[in-house]
């Protein structure tokens, strides 16, 4: 059977002052208001609101592109777009969190990130920049996490801190590569989701193929936010929202996803 091209039906959830401009077929503008450290702006959208994540619509093989722009080549917080399972109970990464209780993160997604952020739990992949990135986790019930919860103060002690990361890093493999660009520029971002492997593509060349495969289903997300979280390997923890002295804006044009 040939792919098939599909159109997700995406909403949007923004933070206030935050916009979601369409361009056009598959085209959108993003976009958050300037303003100061500690307080959290977002403009994103996705497929899997209200949604159980048993029931989030994407499975392999499934391939995205589009392209994409940013407002400066280093924004700061996080910005992207891909597949995810939307793994947390609270707002720490791209305002999800309807779930109830978290999970262990599947994705697979281009991921850019500003310096104070330190989203790799092995020491020797890029953990910020410009990143195309997959996480592959077992999919356990959220119960057996729940634990985790009420253990996440001694996190901030940094000899547990420390074996609680070696911990994570064998329960959720993942790989990740350092994309040379200028973000400002637009790029051809592709990705090729299939059972057992993922691989990426930038302006048409290849740059990762990863034998991780993401637990399905995932839901597609497209975000631009001003937060980081840090998971260093001396075992600071650190997160919070970032000031923003400009407006930040990514564009996103001619998304396409295709099925099989």
């Amino acid at each position: 059977m040939s792919p098939q091209n599909v159109l997700p039906a995406l909403q949007p959830r923004l933070t206030r002052g935050a916009s979601c401009l369409p361009l056009g077929e598959a085209s959108w503008r993003l976009a958050i208001p300037a303003g100061p450290a500690g307080r959290y702006r977002l403009a994103q959208l996705d497929d899997y609101r209200r949604l159980a994540r048993n029931s989030f619509p994407w499975n392999p093989p499934l391939s995205l592109s589009l392209r994409a722009r940013a407002s400066t080549p280093n924004l700061p917080g996080t910005w992207g777009f891909g597949l995810w399972n939307d793994p947390f109970a609270f707002p720490l990464g791209l305002g999800g969190g309807a779930r109830g209780l978290p999970c262990l993160p599947n994705a697979a997604w281009f991921f850019f990130a500003s310096p104070q952020n330190y989203l790799s739990l092995r020491d020797d992949l890029p953990a910020s920049g410009n990143l195309a990135a997959v996480f592959s986790a077992p999919r356990l019930p959220s119960v057996l996490l729940a634990p985790a919860l009420l253990a996440a103060p001694l996190l901030f002690m940094r000899p547990l801190a420390r074996l609680a990361r070696r911990l994570a890093r064998r329960l959720v493999p993942q790989q990740a590569a350092a994309l040379e660009l200028d973000a400002s520029q637009p790029h051809e971002y592709a990705l090729r989701w299939e059972t057992g492997r993922v691989t990426f593509s930038l302006n048409g060349r290849r740059v990762l193929a990863s034998p991780l495969s993401p637990a399905a289903p995932l839901g597609l997300v497209l975000w631009v936010d001003n937060q980081y979280a840090a998971f260093r390997p001396g075992g600071r923890l650190a997160y919070g929202f970032l000031p923003n002295p400009q407006p930040a804006w990514i564009e996103l044009t001619g998304l396409k996803l295709s099925v099989g």
